[in-house]
């Protein structure tokens, strides 16, 4: 589960907000919740767990619908922004994902993170088909993304935010998986990361956002 970040001391940075959610018209039931404890009780991450797997007939139809849109209409690489695949961030404090390339298609996620780095993998008139770093795919709008490079921290453990690309840094801050920041430079396997303001480096490893998408 993806999270905000803020500062706890200089003990780390803990994710503490929900930012992806099954659309509300989809919740089978009530979501469970979960705290986490971070070393030595200084680190807390509380989450809600949103995602619930579902199948629709209807949905299925919306979703081959999409797929015939997307032979037909796709505009050809020189006509696109960008060449896809390509990095954005969500530029909003809300998106809708939806099934297809339309309004008229069904929510299946709503994200709740500004700054949230996103894989854009299709185009479709003003439509983005993007892919976070659970690996869900759905189409948002093409306007309620930037092109400012972002990063969330992955794996299990806690990430260091040194003062230089190196192991041998000084530490600056912890940051849990889920934190999410601004992208700077990379180098040697290291890249500059700012959270709200806590800037220092990172390593790749330790991201998603990075890179070549």
């Amino acid at each position: 589960m993806l999270g905000m970040a803020h500062a706890l001391g200089p003990d780390g940075l803990a994710g503490q907000a929900v930012v992806k959610v099954f659309a509300p018209e989809c919740w089978p039931d009530w979501p469970k919740a979960y705290r986490l404890k971070r070393g030595g009780g200084a680190l807390y991450r509380h989450a809600m767990i949103f995602r619930i797997r579902t199948f629709h007939m209807a949905a299925f139809a919306r979703a081959i619908l999409a797929f015939g849109l997307l032979l037909t209409f796709s505009a050809p690489a020189s006509a696109q922004d960008r060449e896809v695949p390509y990095w954005a961030s969500i530029n909003t404090e809300e998106l809708n994902m939806r099934v297809g390339p339309s309004m008229q298609y069904r929510i299946e996620w709503v994200y709740r993170r500004e700054g949230l780095p996103v894989k854009v993998i299709r185009v479709v008139d003003r439509w983005r088909l993007i892919e976070d770093s659970d690996g869900t795919k759905g189409w948002v709008s093409s306007n309620l993304l930037s092109l400012q490079r972002g990063a969330v921290v992955t794996g299990d453990g806690l990430a260091p935010i040194r003062d230089m690309p190196s192991d041998g840094g000084k530490l600056k801050w912890n940051a849990e998986p889920g934190v999410v920041g601004k992208l700077g430079d990379c180098e040697a396997g290291w890249c500059e990361i700012d959270v709200e303001g806590h800037t220092g480096w990172i390593a790749q490893d330790q991201i998603w956002g990075a890179g070549e998408p």
